[in-house]
């Protein structure tokens, strides 16, 4: 199959997950940014996307979308390290015009999908998960409700180690992003020699709002929880 065999087929692939992934990534902070102004309007997003059945699609969807994204990339990394051989021990220096996240892709998206798990121990299995189970998650000896979202978001960002932890993610996130937007332009054939550049910094200035808009959540539950 052409999008399975090929090099040009597995970056298709890529892009395809990799756009979708950027979507849903955009909504998620927007959602989170809900918690900025009040949390009780961010608990009522949360039950409504809770165990829900369109809920639950989404998730497996999404679930299937980051999938194919890690598979199909290690694919390629692996078939990109093949293709250089014995080239890639005699280069020391980054070529001209080659971006450091380019080069490291693989290694950004192995602390993406670290960060990933983490996230998903902190919020899914508290929330979507015990309501899928009919249980709830006890913290600090109370049971807390899975659609009190505001309630788990303050408690994880009051720990100064999962304020690092998160940090160190959304930094990995953006240089992932901030790469794989552009180059998802170049794989379809949208970029140009003029707008290659300007996808760059489209996709540069559309990342750097996103992970802002994270950060924003993970460091206003962590001053507010020192005050």
């Amino acid at each position: 199959m052409w999008l399975t065999d090929s090099s040009i087929g597995r970056k298709v692939v890529m892009s395809v997950t990799g756009a979708a992934l950027i979507l849903f990534l955009t909504f998620h902070m927007a959602m989170n940014c809900v918690a900025l102004i009040s949390g009780d309007a961010y608990n009522v997003i949360c039950e409504f996307l809770g165990a829900n059945w369109y809920a639950l699609v989404g998730t497996v969807g999404l679930a299937v979308l980051v999938l194919l994204h890690f598979v199909f990339a290690f694919i390629l990394s692996i078939q990109n390290t093949r293709a250089r051989g014995s080239q890639k021990y005699a280069v020391s220096e980054r070529p001209k015009n080659v971006e450091w996240a380019s080069q490291n892709m693989l290694v950004l998206g192995v602390i993406v999908a670290i960060g990933l798990f983490v996230h998903l121990v902190n919020f899914w299995s508290k929330m979507q998960l015990q309501e899928l189970i009919s249980s709830q998650a006890v913290i600090n000896g109370q049971a807390i409700a899975p659609t009190d979202g505001a309630f788990f978001i303050q408690y994880t960002f009051s720990q100064w180690y999962y304020v690092v932890i998160y940090t160190l993610w959304l930094a990995a996130l953006w240089f992932h992003l901030s790469h794989g937007f552009w180059s998802m332009f170049q794989t379809v054939g949208w970029s140009g020699s003029k707008w290659q550049r300007r996808w760059q910094v489209i996709g540069n200035i559309y990342v750097t709002l996103v992970i802002l808009g994270f950060l924003s959540v993970v460091y206003f539950y962590f001053f507010k929880s020192l005050c």
